[in-house]
Formats: C-alpha cells, structure tokens, sequence
C-alpha cells in the first residue's frame, strides 16, 4: 500500500486514540465520565467504572491494530450505542425530556458511537453494500448531532462564551456564536450531501482549534479538574470521529485497504 492512502484515512487512528483517552482518564479518576450517567447508588458502580473504562481502554487499543480494528471498532460501538446512548442516556432524556442539557449529552455519545461505525464498516470484511449503508446512517446520526451541538452554543451562550480566550478579538460572544452557527452549517452540509466532505474537513479542524485553544490550556491551568480531564479525552473522540467521517465522503476509500499495513 502506499504512503498516499494511509495520508487519505488517517482519522481512525485519531479515534482510537479518543478511546484511549477516554479510558485512560476514566481509570485514573476511577469513574465513569459525565456522559456515562450512571447512578451513584448503582450496585458495585466503582468496580464497573474500572470495567468499562478498562474496556474502552482495551478497544481503543484495538483500533489502533489492522487486524484487530473490526472488532475493536465493533465492540465500542456496540457498547456506545445499546449502553451509553439508549440506556443511560435514554433513561437521562425520558426524566428530563424538555430541558436541552440531555438532548446535547446523548448527541455527544452518539457522535461518538458514528464514528465507532463507520470505522467498523470501512474496515470489517463486509459486503461493500452493507458496509456503504451502515456508514451512511453514520453520516446521517453525525450530522444531526451537529445540528445539536450547534444549538447548544445559542442556548448555553453563557456558558459557552467564558470558554473562549479573552484575548481572541472581536468578542467571546463572537465566537460562542459563530462556533455554534458552524456546527450547524457542517450538520446540514453533511445531512444534504452539499460540500459534505469539505464540511467535515473544516469541522476536524475546529474541533482540533478546541482542544489548542480552550481544552489543553484549561487542563494546564486546572489540573486537578476532573471534567477539564473527561473534556480533553472527549473532544480527542470527536476529532476522530469528525476526521473518520470526513475520510468517508473521499473517494470510495475504505479503511480495509490499511489491513495489514502500519
């Protein structure tokens, strides 16, 4: 294989170091991160903490492997999207169904489990059919949780703006908002299929932009933090999962031509 396809598809490695992180955090702190809602009086909870930050751990480490990638990749998704999403979510959004905070919490770990998808697709020896719909409903879920996580800076502008550096001109406002109207703009690119990949391309490098600009500087500045910590490890997923589907909008490139390379 060449040097130019793996420059094509690198945004699985990206993800699989997002569960890495993920994990890795989880296991330090000895908790579940914020988007794992599991109740504090849950039945040996500290054990499961360790098992499940173990176990994304353990897959995001698989990713990571050529032979191993399918399956790392399908058992986190699998994980993400009968546990995280449906179950602990789910239960979130049914007991606060009209506030927003749930809806931008269960958009994040879905976000999280398209990417898991669609690497799984691209890289699973799997009729090219199936493989081409499955990731394509990816699509289609990552794009609606933009929709999301844009709304979410309009509706937390308050909470949103003290994230962005004071000394970034015009105004912290400014980019609260114009953050928020990008992820919306990239959510309906990547739903319509206008300048999908382009959108997604630029949406990487935002999310990148975040950890540069607001996640790492906030880590140095609050070490002890623990959401500062599960807010590093997240965005890390979210710019593997942006960068894995902005792999899949190329041109028909599956990751399971980087079998056995690496």
């Amino acid at each position: 294989m060449s040097s130019g396809s793996t420059t094509k598809a690198f945004g699985w490695r990206i993800f699989g170091l997002g569960a890495i992180a993920l994990g890795i955090v989880c296991l330090i702190l000895g908790d579940f991160h914020p988007g794992q809602p599991v109740p504090k009086d849950f039945p040996a909870r500290g054990v499961l903490a360790h098992v499940v930050a173990g176990f994304m751990l353990v897959t995001g480490v698989a990713i990571e492997s050529p032979r191993m990638r399918a399956w790392g990749a399908a058992a986190l998704t699998a994980y993400f999207a009968f546990v995280v999403v449906l179950l602990m979510n789910g239960r979130q959004w049914l007991a606060h169904y009209a506030e927003f905070l749930p809806y931008e919490s269960l958009a994040i770990q879905l976000a999280i489990t398209a990417g898991g998808l669609i690497v799984y697709a691209n890289s699973a020896r799997i009729d090219a059919a199936l493989a081409a719909r499955l990731t394509r409903i990816a699509r289609l879920a990552f794009g609606a949780c933009l929709l999301v996580f844009g709304t979410a800076h309009f509706v937390y502008v308050d909470l949103t703006a003290p994230l962005v550096p004071g000394w970034l001109p015009p105004t912290q406002e400014f980019w609260a908002y114009a953050t928020g109207c990008a992820h919306i703009a990239a959510g309906i690119a990547i739903l319509t299929g206008v300048q999908a990949r382009l959108a997604a391309i630029l949406l990487t490098i935002m999310f990148v932009s975040f950890t540069v600009f607001v996640h790492a500087p906030m880590l140095v500045a609050t070490p002890s933090n623990h959401w500062v910590w599960n807010e590093n490890a997240v965005n890390i997923a979210l710019i593997g999962a942006a960068w894995v589907v902005a792999d899949s909008l190329g041109d028909g490139f599956s990751f399971s031509r980087l079998r056995g390379s690496a």
